[in-house]
């Protein structure tokens, strides 16, 4: 099945994984497949950073088309980088290697709890989305199918918010680290960071969309050349195995699945068919990411995170120029290799 769009274009839908202010790599992927116009977008997943993305790509589709979308992203990376501009002042451009003082805070995180190191709940995201965003126009009118992953924090459970319930506190939900940020809660429920739980949720795309293709832009390299050595690098990595593990057994299990309906000789039922339909394609730069200081996800320095959109602008470059005639088609990426 070639879905197009009412256009005419190629849809696919999008899978955004989460990953602190390396974020700002997959606003570079974002900016590059909308300038170069030749895919539509039929559905968006989006975890913690993630979720920032496919928000703003969401506003700024409907207020502007694709010239909106790009700016919406622009405004929005622009305003983080404003928004603490102290904390980042002396960072590392290359390696995202926090400041001083943006260190001293990370350590006195690991010793008091939110509610102890910022009682007031002082959230500069908050107040940026709530600025920039149209959540109540977006609830009514989004203009793609959109999944937002948060972590129930007393049963550990996925709740995906979907457009129609949009709401800036699930954005903020799923972007809650309970170690630095007060726990999320919406209609009486905790949540926490939506990578607990899905780092991105790709099955509702599968499912719910009408796209055969879907496009994973990952922020975690598949595989660390070097071992951690210090208690804070294990601690970090440890963390970064736990946000990863959930979306690695989601693709395990697909892969698993595809691969037994390519087998099997009887008919193949709804989902079966629905499997062998759709396409996988991925963008990321593991050889970047991997070079990358640990602390850097939280590095918001301007010029850093210049460095990564203009890394994830080559990367899409690069899979449009390799890969685009393979939507519609066949995957560009080998799913059972990489994830089995």
């Amino acid at each position: 099945m070639f879905f197009r769009s009412r256009n005419n274009r190629p849809a696919v839908s999008l899978a955004l994984q989460g990953g602190g202010a390396h974020g700002a790599f997959t606003w570079g992927v974002l900016d590059a497949l909308l300038e170069d116009g030749r895919l539509d977008f039929a559905g968006v997943s989006g975890t913690s950073a993630g979720a920032m993305n496919a928000t703003m790509l969401a506003h700024g589709l409907l207020q502007g088309g694709r010239d909106g979308a790009r700016e919406a992203l622009a405004n929005f990376w622009q305003a983080v980088a404003g928004s603490a501009p102290m904390l980042n002042a002396g960072a590392s451009i290359r390696s995202g290697h926090p400041a001083n003082s943006l260190r001293m805070m990370l350590y006195w995180t690991q010793l008091l709890s939110p509610r102890q190191f910022n009682p007031l709940n002082v959230n500069p995201l908050r107040d940026i989305l709530v600025s920039l965003v149209d959540f109540e126009r977006l609830r009514t009118d989004c203009p793609l199918d959109l999944f937002i992953a948060t972590t129930n924090a007393n049963t550990g459970r996925l709740r995906l918010f979907r457009h129609h319930e949009l709401s800036a506190s699930c954005v903020l939900a799923s972007a809650c680290l309970p170690t630095f940020h007060h726990t999320v809660e919406i209609d009486g429920e905790p949540y926490w960071d939506g990578a607990f739980s899905a780092n991105p949720a790709v099955f509702p795309l599968v499912y719910e969309c009408t796209a055969s293709d879907i496009l994973l832009v990952l922020l975690s390299p598949m595989a660390h050349s070097n071992m951690p050595q210090s208690a804070e690098e294990i601690r970090r990595r440890a963390q970064e195995l736990a946000f990863k593990s959930t979306f690695l057994r989601e693709m395990h299990s697909f892969a698993h699945a595809r691969e037994h309906a390519a087998r099997t000789l009887l008919p193949l039922g709804r989902l079966e068919r629905r499997l062998k339909q759709t396409h996988l394609h991925m963008i990321a730069d593991d050889v970047l990411m991997g070079r990358l200081a640990a602390e850097s996800k939280m590095t918001t320095s301007q010029p850093f995170l210049e460095m990564l959109r203009d890394q994830g602008r080559s990367q899409a470059i690069a899979w449009l120029t390799s890969h685009y005639r393979a939507v519609g088609r066949h995957s560009s990426v080998d799913i059972a290799a990489v994830f089995l």
